[in-house]
């Protein structure tokens, strides 16, 4: 899927309002385009406006430019309704808001840039994937998902043939992800005083795992299993997290804005925040993280001015998780219930996250209607490396090898493996297809040597028939990049150089340096 990822930063030692605005990535050359502009004095007044009507925080200052008087009135335009039109105002208000939002950024050849790219995602029949990163705290909390063009036109995270979520190039490497084909979800609701925690789980488990296997037009969901902790300890959270049974983890319950990423409330005198949280999640290898808590998007602020990479979602990112999404500001409970329901849905279908969070969007938009912030409040953000990715359909991926063994009840069954010749070292067993042998973390037998080659070698395992008993050989095959699988012979040590050799028991071999680790083949009867 082409993607676009554009990035916002205040010019540095300056003490302006002054910005550069500029494409990270884009899916053709002459795409990486730069504007620089000012912030304007009208999108202050706005902002100022937009909060007082629809956040329950107290205001967060953009501008640092001391001649810019955020006090004078918005232009009349906005403001010049019928008297008992609230609903009518606050229409106008965040159609506004969308649209100098969108003037602001795609203003020269930001613009271009976004149009092309656009055309070249239709022209292979797919979405374009654009992502947004925030690099100036200030602008955070500002709700960019609501940007659009014109009147009448979709905001950019409701588009129909584009997927929006925000991002930051600042992040430690994407950890190794597993393939996936259920969603494994833990649920944790920690302490809130709003909410009846035994009635609340009932009410949110129901809720993901409200589908039938079979949907409309035959549509298969994938399976779906939920475990709920109620108001855990961090050491009970951490143990449940490490048994890595979870590709999901969703929180529900109270959060305050805090510098080192967020508090999350798990008991009344038990807080955890977003860096303690973070080791733990990435150890676990969760592909997701979803907070039904207030402000897990909004970053903390000292003196109405925003800290730098303070909000839980931007922490999390940041120490390698792949997506998380949180609540910009307050949600009710009726209407998080409804975003959840729709996005549980579309993640049983096999949708990207990004995919799936535009369609509880615009759920949202539907039942709560465009003048109410509802649908403006959830926030996704995405590893710049990840592709979206949550569970994989059956036809997809890479095919599982079957079980070849030829079955017989009388025949005794044998089994091989690798053992190190090492003092203490490691015992590796054999697949009955093939097992791979390499440096990285995709095969079987992982040697973390830099002279192992990623895909060095490959056990093969074959059955075969000698009258009616069936028996297992074992052939070593090379595949490293320079010839450097070993086996001992008669006259020392010898190359196997991309050959196909039979293994027998007790036979000895060595992967990458002629001086690394002795391996022995071994089959033994079980």
């Amino acid at each position: 899927m082409p993607s676009l990822n554009l990035a916002i930063a205040r010019l540095i030692n300056t003490g302006t309002d002054n910005f550069a605005i500029w494409v990270v990535k884009a899916p053709y050359p002459s795409g990486y385009v730069l504007h620089d502009c000012v912030w304007p004095v009208e999108l202050t007044q706005v902002w100022q406006e937009w909060q007082q009507m629809f956040t329950g925080h107290s205001g967060l200052d953009i501008s640092r430019s001391s001649t810019q008087q955020p006090g004078n009135p918005l232009p009349i335009n906005l403001v010049s309704l019928p008297l008992g039109q609230g609903s009518g105002y606050s229409s106008r208000l965040m159609q506004y808001m969308g649209m100098n939002l969108w003037r602001w950024v795609f203003d020269g050849p930001i613009l271009g840039s976004l149009e092309r790219s656009r055309g070249m995602a239709m022209g292979q029949h797919t979405r374009l994937r654009f992502r947004l990163e925030i690099r100036d705290p200030d602008l955070i909390a500002l709700p960019w998902e609501i940007m659009q063009r014109e009147p009448g036109k979709s905001a950019m995270s409701l588009s129909q043939d584009l997927l929006f979520s925000r991002t930051t190039s600042e992040v430690e490497p994407l950890p190794y992800l597993r393939t996936d084909q259920a969603l494994n979800i833990l649920l944790v609701l920690g302490h809130d005083e709003n909410l009846q925690l035994t009635q609340e789980a009932a009410i949110l488990e129901q809720t993901l795992l409200n589908n039938n296997s079979v949907g409309n037009n035959y549509q298969v969901y994938a399976p779906c299993t939920v475990k709920t902790l109620l108001q855990p300890t961090p050491q009970e959270l951490i143990q449940e997290l490490e048994t890595k049974a979870y590709n999901v983890f969703f929180y529900a319950g109270h959060g305050l804005p805090n510098p080192d990423g967020g508090l999350l409330f798990l008991r009344p005198s038990m807080t955890l925040n977003g860096i303690e949280l973070a080791q733990v999640l990435i150890r676990s290898g969760l592909k997701l993280a979803v907070f039904n808590a207030c402000w897990g998007a909004q970053p903390a602020a000292i003196n109405h001015q925003a800290i730098l990479a303070s909000s839980l979602a931007e922490v999390l990112i940041r120490h390698g998780v792949p997506a998380v999404l949180g609540m910009r500001d307050e949600i009710a409970d009726h209407e998080s219930h409804s975003f959840i329901q729709v996005f549980a849905k579309a993640l049983r279908s096999r949708k990207p996250i990004d995919e799936a969070v535009a369609e509880a969007r615009q759920e949202l938009l539907t039942i709560y209607k465009f003048n109410q912030p509802a649908w403006t409040l959830p926030v996704l953000y995405l590893h710049p490396d990840f592709d979206g990715e949550l569970i994989k359909s059956f036809d997809e991926g890479i095919t599982e090898l079957p079980d070849t063994a030829i079955p017989n009840l009388n025949s005794p069954v044998t089994r091989a493996c690798l053992r190190s010749l090492l003092p203490g070292g490691k015992i590796w067993f054999l697949r009955s297809g093939v097992t791979r042998i390499g440096r990285t973390k995709d095969n079987d037998i992982v040697i973390p040597e830099p002279s192992v080659s990623k895909r060095h070698a490959e056990i093969l395992c074959r059955n075969t028939l000698t009258g009616a008993t069936p028996v297992r050989t074992y052939y070593l095959q090379d595949f490293s990049t320079y010839g450097t699988t070993w086996c001992l012979g008669l006259n020392g040590w010898q190359q196997i150089l991309r050959e196909e050799v039979p293994l027998e028991s007790g036979m000895q071999l060595k992967f990458g340096s002629s001086r690394g680790e002795t391996w022995e083949f071994i089959i033994e009867d079980s």
